[in-house]
């Protein structure tokens, strides 16, 4: 399994356009990039690939990364930030299968794969699948899970993509806070890769609305106001999981320069083999 970090940023990415903050002008300097949650994921032994939520910086992604197009795509939830790509498809595709859960949302009064179909109806190129929360299914030869996760108001979901005959295993822990249940927690659980929601560091929570949330043992915050782990709360919870590798994503530009390159902060183009 070849898993390529597409895009690593939250819904601005960095830089940002418009920014001139240290680190958004660091990383132009650098010449990296974090675009908008996207990955990759190709299964070596059949040729397929799989893509975990379609970034609106899909054309981009796709010209500036050694990836093909994907045979079949995952949608987590309905921001913008990890489903508008999907207008891509028109041209690119005779037929995109798009999977997601059926699970109705009572904020929407539809699931994540209602909206999708509703949305995209004018796309005859996307096949929406329905699939229940915590129940496995193939898609490119791989055995891929949806896994609920907390980010409010709307329902979200992680995902679990193994290989049934390697046994290799990624997880990504989703758009949420540290509330993880506890069942959700068992699904994501030894993973070899874990990419996880790591939107800011800790000590930014004073600056929002809410604060922080979730404090561990040294009363540092685990969740950034209600929908994100901090860096701090994404590491927990890498602990949490035993995961063998860790790489923090939907990373902003409000981690102070000398923090956001450090490890295990993920930049696009990264790609493990598992």
């Amino acid at each position: 399994m070849q898993v390529t970090l597409l895009g690593t940023g939250d819904t601005t990415g960095t830089p940002t356009p418009d920014c001139d903050c240290d680190t958004c002008e660091e990383a132009r300097t650098r010449g990296v990039e974090r675009s908008r949650f996207s990955v990759h994921v190709r299964n070596e032994r059949t040729g397929e690939s799989l893509l975990v939520d379609a970034s609106p910086d899909f054309r981009h992604q796709f010209l500036t990364r050694d990836v093909g197009l994907p045979d079949e795509v995952v949608i987590s939830h309905i921001h913008f930030d990890h489903l508008d790509g999907l207008g891509n498809a028109y041209r690119l595709f005779d037929d995109l299968p798009v999977h997601a859960a059926d699970e109705v949302d009572p904020v929407t009064g539809e699931s994540v794969a209602d909206t999708i179909r509703s949305k995209y109806d004018y796309l005859d190129r996307v096949t929406v699948r329905d699939h229940p929360p915590l129940e496995p299914f193939s898609v490119c030869g791989l055995d891929v899970t949806l896994v609920p996760v907390e980010h409010p108001p709307l329902v979200c979901y992680g995902v679990v993509v193994e290989d049934p005959e390697t046994g290799a295993k990624l997880s990504l822990s989703g758009d949420t806070s540290y509330a993880i249940p506890d069942e959700s927690r068992a699904a994501l659980a030894d993973p070899d890769l874990l990419l996880a929601d790591g939107i800011v560091p800790a000590h930014l929570c004073e600056h929002h609305p809410a604060g922080g949330d979730h404090h561990g043992p040294d009363g540092v915050a685990r969740t950034f106001g209600t929908k994100h782990m901090t860096r701090e709360g994404a590491l927990a919870l890498a602990d949490d999981l035993d995961a063998a590798e860790t790489r923090l994503v939907h990373v902003s530009h409000f981690y102070p320069v000398e923090e956001a390159f450090e490890e295990p902060l993920a930049v696009d183009g990264e790609r493990y083999t598992l």
